[in-house]
């Protein structure tokens, strides 16, 4: 247990701290569900806990939850919906997290989930299909807008990575990405809320990466800021090779201006050695 808790919260892991925020909201909606469930009361607790984090589309009604454009992409309340956005998330966002920062997985999440309500708002509202009836729309919840911007982000910077899939083998970052965004586009007859929220953060993801490989990192708006401090040199902090954080923020930056292909042996060793020290 202390174990699990140190993956989750203690481990300075952003990917396993937001599948963990996630998780938790959707356990909290489901048991206080379960529990109206067996007692038997018609408070509905769950439904406007759930109501009171889901992004709504009508503006009046967003103006008085302005906080949910940000907690609706922690929210679900079905089984498959989660299990689904929390797979994609870890997958791919381990490889965003093997080649950048953690500050930048963690801007991409949150900026592509405030992208992807964004289109959502601005579809419901001005598209002729939709404005007539945006008073009455089904307000938005599911972390898959910023699960779409981390997924095409990766693709973006590393189109040529391949993963494994079933029933398909190996297939490379740029075509799962484009079938993803395929798929968003079709789905808009069925679900067209989730799906706008979708390609907004795939937008999101493919401009971010296209502006950090121009120089723009966007992130570092969560920078922290360095601290003059002294240290004493010693033999043992050079044990085991282990280059200091700046070492590996000028490696980071290289990969994500050209690639990790264009990294030096002994670049490749450095990062190598750091991944290693960051193992619990």
């Amino acid at each position: 247990m202390n174990s699990f808790r140190y993956k989750i919260w203690d481990s300075g892991n952003r990917l396993n701290l937001f599948i963990g925020i996630n998780v938790l909201v959707f356990l909290i909606i489901k048991l206080i569900a379960v529990g109206e469930f067996i007692f038997g009361t018609h408070t509905e607790i769950s439904q406007w806990l759930t109501m009171q984090l889901a992004a709504p589309a009508y503006l009046p009604t967003l103006a008085l939850k302005f906080w949910t454009p940000l907690t609706y992409m922690f929210t679900h309340v079905d089984f498959l919906h989660i299990l689904f956005n929390m797979l994609w998330l870890f997958w791919l966002g381990k490889i965003f997290i093997d080649f950048l920062k953690q500050r930048q997985f963690v801007f991409v999440y949150l900026a592509g989930g405030l992208a992807g309500v964004l289109l959502f708002i601005l579809a419901f509202n001005f598209l002729p299909a939709f404005k007539n009836d945006v008073q009455f729309s089904a307000p938005l919840i599911g972390a898959s807008a910023s699960v779409m911007a981390v997924v095409v982000a990766t693709a973006t910077l590393l189109p040529n990575y391949s993963i494994m899939l079933l029933f398909f083998g190996e297939v490379r970052l740029k075509y799962l990405a484009i079938g993803y965004i395929i798929l968003s586009l079709i789905d808009i007859l069925s679900n067209p809320g989730g799906s706008f929220a979708h390609l907004g953060g795939a937008l999101f993801g493919f401009i971010y990466i296209k502006q950090l490989q121009s120089g723009n990192d966007w992130s570092k708006i969560f920078a922290k800021r360095s601290k003059l401090k002294v240290v004493r040199k010693n033999k043992s902090a050079s044990r085991g090779n282990i280059p200091d954080q700046d070492v590996i923020d000028n490696i980071l930056d290289k990969i994500s201006r050209s690639g990790y292909d264009s990294l030096t042996k002994f670049e490749k060793e450095q990062l190598f050695n750091a991944s290693k020290k960051n193992e619990p």
